[in-house]
């Protein structure tokens, strides 16, 4: 049985080499990342997800907060490493920002009282689905990405630098440009140690 989904779906990969050989417009990218969150799935269809995109300058403004703030805590013997990873992501055309929103959550918790505990778990499924539709989008438009999550060392600066509201929590951050490089085989466990099938 053929599914273009699981064909589009198998094309999301991690890829750290990106570069700015795409034919795609910034509108089109735009467009394409919000339509692929504004139609993931959310639990009571509560929207939580929220999203910063931002191209080039803004992009590159991004990774070198991030070099900066990682700086602080890492190690200063091996740092360069480091520095030359984040260097990376800022190689690209963009950067996507995941954000949950809390008002939103709590909203919820408030509404709903008997599955207060359960919101802020169902928040992250959300956001989880945001990021793997937007990511398998992109990459069936052959465009590279990456899922990054250096929050909570950024989320000051990011929230400073942006304007960021209170109540956004960050997430994850998704580079994306052209592909530069190509991708190995991915291995998979066993099925068996996965998977059981009953009935």
């Amino acid at each position: 049985m053929s599914n273009a989904y699981l064909e589009a779906l198998k094309k999301r990969r991690t890829q750290y080499s990106l570069g700015r050989n795409l034919s795609a417009s910034k509108e089109e990218l735009a467009t394409l990342i919000q339509d692929a969150i504004k139609h993931s799935p959310s639990s009571f269809n509560s929207q939580s997800s929220r999203a910063v995109i931002l191209f080039g300058a803004e992009s590159e403004k991004l990774w070198n907060l991030a070099i900066e703030e990682v700086r602080k805590v890492a190690p200063a013997e091996g740092f360069d490493k480091t520095e030359a990873k984040l260097k990376s992501f800022a190689a690209g055309v963009g950067t996507i920002l995941f954000f949950e929103d809390q008002d939103v959550v709590r909203s919820l918790q408030e509404k709903f009282a008997l599955y207060a505990d359960n919101f802020p778990v169902w928040s992250e499924q959300s956001g989880g689905m945001a990021q793997l539709s937007t990511w398998t989008a992109l990459a069936n438009a052959g465009v590279g990405a990456s899922l990054q999550h250096y929050n909570p060392l950024i989320d000051a600066a990011v929230a400073r630098e942006w304007n960021i509201p209170a109540y956004w929590k960050l997430r994850a951050q998704m580079p994306f440009g052209s592909n530069e490089a190509g991708f190995g085989d991915k291995p998979f466990m066993d099925d068996a140690e996965r998977f059981r099938v009953v009935g």
